[in-house]
């Protein structure tokens, strides 16, 4: 049995229910293919709720009174450290689909399934910065709007207290850009209107949202009500589907990505890619899902699956150890990540194959860098 929780309710519950289905849709085709050393595989999941502080609790349920085998990461960079504390001291390996914040990642048998890199305050950053840059006209100021939540306020600020771990604030200063707003928030706000007048008032030709989940959505819609629209606006972490809802006003966002499946992406990722989609996209239809499309969060929740199955396959055994030894001496064969080795010294990141996609006439598309590319990276106006 394989134990995990997610969120099901609450504020990440748009971005919980993409890894729910991929989970679901993993474990369905893992056993029709006679599953895993054997035998079938359940799959047990609780709701954390999107609250840090239930995660402990309920992974240490899953390892003591429910006793499965194997567990997985749940969504988000926070409950994900929580869950990787429990699995440290009961000595679980952890694959983990979303958690970036590499240098709090400190546990050896913990495997990350989308990485940018092991200084992703560095990687995001500048590749935004250089991507802006090929614009006919790039910007001159940028504000930065900060979820204080621990990944998102990675991105912006580095390490705390370290100085000389920069972040998207200080980068974009030593790029050339103007920072002329640096506002942080607390997870869970409700109320943009105050920090859509900020924005409003500094005027950005970005604006850097290092968000979470719905942050975006409440923040465009908190600046429509002030009849104000930043030039060109970037959402870090968001859930994929609800900016789409913004019509007009998500035309020309930006965010991270590391799988957009647009047909252009599917043909040329190839047949089996293409079943997946496929499959994704119906189940997400019949679930009422109301963003079918199978992207990065759903990719990184695919390769999670990979990671465990294949660390458990070359061990030949449910065995922790030999699992997380498999792992690390051997590496795995990722469907949305090509041929990826977990370096320790790294905290088991692997260089990143991030790009940053663009919504284009109503769906994201990848834009950055060209040699992944489906589409041309628009400015202002398109």
């Amino acid at each position: 049995m394989v134990g995990s929780t997610l969120s099901l309710s609450g504020p990440f519950a748009a971005t919980g229910a993409i890894h729910q289905l991929v989970g679901e849709q993993f474990v369905e085709r893992l056993n029709a293919n006679g599953g895993l050393l054997g035998r079938p595989v359940e799959w047990m999941v609780l709701d954390d709720e999107s609250d840090q502080a239930q995660v402990s609790t309920l992974y240490e349920r899953l390892i003591s009174q429910e006793q499965v085998d194997l567990i997985i990461g749940p969504y988000a960079t926070p409950n994900i450290l929580a869950a990787m504390a429990v699995a440290e001291r009961h000595g679980y390996v952890l694959p983990q689909h979303t958690a970036v914040l590499a240098p709090l990642l400190t546990y050896e048998c913990q495997f990350p399934a989308w990485s940018i890199g092991p200084t992703p305050n560095e990687y995001v950053p500048n590749q935004l910065i250089d991507a802006l840059e090929s614009l006919p006209e790039p910007p001159q100021t940028i504000a930065i709007a900060t979820n204080q939540n621990g990944s998102t306020d990675f991105i912006s600020r580095g390490l705390p207290d370290d100085e000389t771990d920069p972040g998207a604030i200080s980068i974009a200063g030593e790029r050339g850009l103007d920072v002329v707003l640096e506002l942080p928030y607390p997870p869970g706000t409700t109320e943009w209107g105050p920090i859509a007048a900020e924005i409003r008032d500094a005027d950005p030709d970005v604006l850097m949202n290092n968000g979470l989940g719905v942050d975006i959505v409440g923040l465009v819609e908190a600046m429509q009500q002030l009849d104000y629209e930043p030039p060109i606006v970037f959402s870090l972490f968001p859930a994929p589907g609800p900016p789409l809802g913004l019509g007009d006003a998500a035309d020309g966002m930006l965010s991270v990505s590391i799988f957009e499946g647009t047909d252009a992406a599917v043909e040329a990722a190839g047949e089996e890619v293409g079943t997946i989609v496929a499959e994704f996209e119906a189940n997400a239809e019949e679930a009422g899902l109301p963003y079918t499309t199978f992207e990065t969060q759903a990719a990184a929740s695919w390769n999670a699956w990979e990671i465990l199955v294949q660390g458990v396959e070359g061990a030949g055994d449910v065995d922790h150890e030999a699992i997380c030894s498999h792992l690390q001496e051997n590496g795995a064969e990722l469907t949305f990540g090509g041929t990826v080795q977990f370096d320790p010294e790294a905290n088991n990141f692997w260089p990143s194959n991030e790009g940053l996609k663009q919504v284009q006439g109503g769906e994201w598309v990848m834009v950055w860098p060209e040699e992944i590319a489906t589409a041309e990276l628009q400015g202002p106006g398109g």
